[in-house]
């Protein structure tokens, strides 16, 4: 077991990451901007499932493939952009007219919001590349197992980042009040999901294997 001084050194990190913005906080807000307090909090669940996924490849050691298979990871990373200029294309060809301020934007089934949230984090390369490369500084062999002591941080990982993020959701879901109000926002809620979208879809671009 990983002894509880190092456990809190590891929660101030996972507190710093989340709180710093990243293409999840934004996907969140955006998506309870859009649609609301409860399409954000799926949306969330979808998000909180991806990170479980990551811990687990990293557990399990999987995510080793890509620095052992340098293509791995160059595979993984444009099926992420390819699904995010999809997402973002399909916004932006919706049918729901957001543009008419008497219409309300058709929401997504549960379902939808819970796989999207979900494959917008596991298709992201970086999770699994930070996962790898964060977790051995917590880990070691004399603590015990490692399989356990990942899941200890995955779980110490999940619990900060679902906090922080359901917090943010409210917030966001709150302010949707408010934009609602304003012609003008309605008008552009489409195409500021798309941008969000599309502005994920470049910052992968970006994203190198180290």
């Amino acid at each position: 077991m990983i002894p509880i001084n190092d456990l809190l050194i590891f929660a101030l990190a996972a507190l710093i990451m989340v709180l710093s913005p990243g293409p999840n906080m934004i996907y969140l807000i955006s998506r309870s901007l859009s649609q609301g307090k409860k399409a954000g909090i799926i949306s969330l669940l979808g998000v909180m499932c991806g990170f479980l996924f990551h811990i687990l490849m990293v557990s399990f050691g999987l995510t080793t493939l890509f620095f052992a298979i340098p293509y791995a990871f160059v595979a993984v990373k444009f099926i992420g952009i390819g699904y995010l200029l999809y997402l973002a294309y399909n916004t932006v060809t919706s049918k729901n007219k957001i543009f008419d301020a008497d219409q309300n934007l058709k929401p997504d089934k549960p379902l939808k919001l819970f796989n999207i949230g979900l494959l917008t984090n596991v298709l992201n390369p970086k999770m699994a590349i930070f996962y790898l490369s964060f977790f051995p500084q917590f880990i070691k062999p004399e603590y015990g197992s490692i399989l356990i002591q990942s899941f200890q941080l995955g779980i110490v990982q999940i619990i900060i980042s679902f906090s922080i993020n359901f917090l943010i959701v409210i917030s966001a879901a709150k302010m949707a009040c408010w934009f609602s109000k304003k012609p003008i926002w309605l008008r552009i809620q489409k195409w500021f999901m798309a941008s969000v979208l599309a502005g994920l879809a470049l910052k992968m671009v970006f994203t190198k294997a180290k």
